[in-house]
């Protein structure tokens, strides 16, 4: 197979922290207390954790079609083997979109942070400087591009186990003065405020959160021994991640009382006001704040360098498929997709430059209509999971014979999907609630719908593709 010049040097090591690193970033570190003011310590850790199932069983659905069907970009590929190539056309140029807007997103949000240390710097000089970097880091091979992930998501990894362990250090009066205890849990208005509505909305914060946990399937053409690494990575992921932000909550919840006015603060240009660091700051650590802004600042540029990675890859495969020009599945000699990498830098570069000296109303048009593309993937993976599993016993295959077979099916998948087609209509529910409905509203922040239905149903119309019964399902992985 052609594919196998893309060469296959990530370890399951390096797989676990891609995904580790790309659903670690700002959601934590800054967006958690916000999350805890609006529906209280038990509110947040509430939702996170019913989330945090649903990405269980997404990761397990994509282990079992991964380390069966390595495939580099595999969501695309998936959904037009089991589904509808229309359905894998949509897929495929989604999620490529939704990375390269972020890209954007990443460089605006590194420029703000390196302002905490350099006010007077222009804003331009460090995303140009990011954006270098991500390109030398995904040019040097697809191991740098690992090793470099791997590096990011461990500085981040290791910052939530010293916070968690100085949190309840702090909990137990061991440092930082008297024990404060578990009261700060049900101060202000208690540990569950807001009624279902707030919490229904913290489950659209914290889906948002967990996105990159899907880079998994991304990663599993260039993976070594994916039968074994895959499902390695998948069985790992979940429960760190998991306790990453239950625990990192908790302790956010136990140190900090709900109604504390600090906590509504947490965004890139105000790092003092970080849950983390109001912690660090109160057990006495000096330069907490500097130090937050570190960590969140790997966050940033792990995302945007495992965006750039997640959209050359996509590009890769959809011209593999022959949904996208032939010239963006050329390889260099070292097996990265050079045509596809260029064409992604450019888009995220634009885009970029779109929030600098354009129109700042395309730039939140952009930001919006990507807003749901993660989700979009989600209830893609869910489906053709669903879709894979019924044509293999349709077809009469042997279940011992995948190499990772997900628990709970059919119940799996069914949760996921339903799960993530809920958030896709209600992530802004508010606009219909009125006394009028808010079409503009409406408009921006379910743009990304339309769009997908459009590529879905031109690439239908042209290509006349049909809904592809069980019996005709292709699982032949070679």
């Amino acid at each position: 197979m052609e594919e196998n010049n893309l060469h296959r040097k990530l370890s399951s090591r390096h797989i676990s922290m891609l995904a580790i690193g790309g659903s670690i970033g700002t959601g934590l570190f800054l967006a958690s207390g916000s999350a805890i003011h609006q529906a209280g310590a038990g509110g947040a850790v509430l939702a996170y954790a019913v989330i945090g199932m649903m990405v269980f069983f997404l990761m397990t659905s994509l282990g079992e079609m991964s380390s069966y069907m390595p495939v580099t970009g595999s969501f695309s590929t998936y959904s037009s083997r089991f589904v509808d190539p229309a359905l894998g056309f949509a897929m495929g140029w989604n999620y490529w979109y939704n990375w390269a807007i972020t890209i954007a997103v990443e460089l605006s949000a590194g420029a703000l942070l390196m302002k905490y240390w350099f006010p007077n710097t222009p804003s331009y000089v460090w995303s140009l400087l990011f954006l270098i970097v991500f390109v030398i880091f995904n040019l040097i091979s697809v191991r740098g591009f690992g090793e470099a992930e791997f590096w990011f998501a461990l500085i981040k990894v290791l910052a939530i186990i010293v916070f968690i362990i100085v949190g309840i250090l702090m909990i137990f009066g061991v440092i930082g003065g008297s024990a404060v205890g578990f009261s700060n849990f049900h101060a202000g208005s208690g540990a569950f405020h807001g009624g279902y509505f707030t919490l229904f909305q913290l489950l659209i914060v914290a889906g948002f959160s967990f996105q990159g946990t899907e880079l998994v399937g991304v990663t599993a053409g260039e993976s070594k021994e994916p039968g074994k690494s895959l499902p390695k990575a998948v069985k790992q992921i979940f429960w760190r991640i998991l306790l990453f932000y239950v625990l990192a909550l908790l302790v956010i919840g136990f140190l900090i009382p709900s109604n504390d006015p600090r906590l509504l603060g947490g965004d890139e240009t105000q790092i003092a006001l970080s849950p983390f660091t109001i912690v660090f700051s109160k057990a006495g650590l000096t330069g907490a704040a500097s130090f937050i802004n570190f960590i969140v600042l790997t966050a940033v540029l792990s995302a945007g360098n495992s965006a750039i990675y997640a959209c050359t890859r996509m590009l890769w495969n959809l011209s593999k498929e022959k949904q996208a020009p032939k010239k963006l599945g050329e390889l260099n000699h070292r097996g990265v997709p050079v045509f596809a990498l260029v064409i992604t830098v450019l888009v995220g570069g634009l885009t970029f430059l779109s929030s600098l000296y354009g129109d700042g109303k395309v730039y939140l048009w952009l930001l919006n209509a990507s807003g749901l593309s993660g989700f979009i993937a989600w209830l893609g993976i869910a489906i053709s999971h669903y879709r894979f599993r019924k044509a293999w016993v349709a077809q009469g295959k042997d279940l011992a014979l995948l190499p990772y077979r997900a628990r709970w099916f059919p119940f799996g998948p069914i949760f996921a999907g339903v799960f993530c087609f809920v958030i896709i209509i209600g992530q802004n529910i508010q606009a219909f609630t009125g006394p009028s409905i808010d079409w503009q509203a409406v408009l921006v922040s379910y743009i990304s719908i339309p769009l997908f239905l459009i590529l879905y149903g031109v690439y239908k119309w042209r290509k006349k593709t049909k809904y592809i019964p069980l019996q005709s399902v292709n699982l032949d992985n070679d």
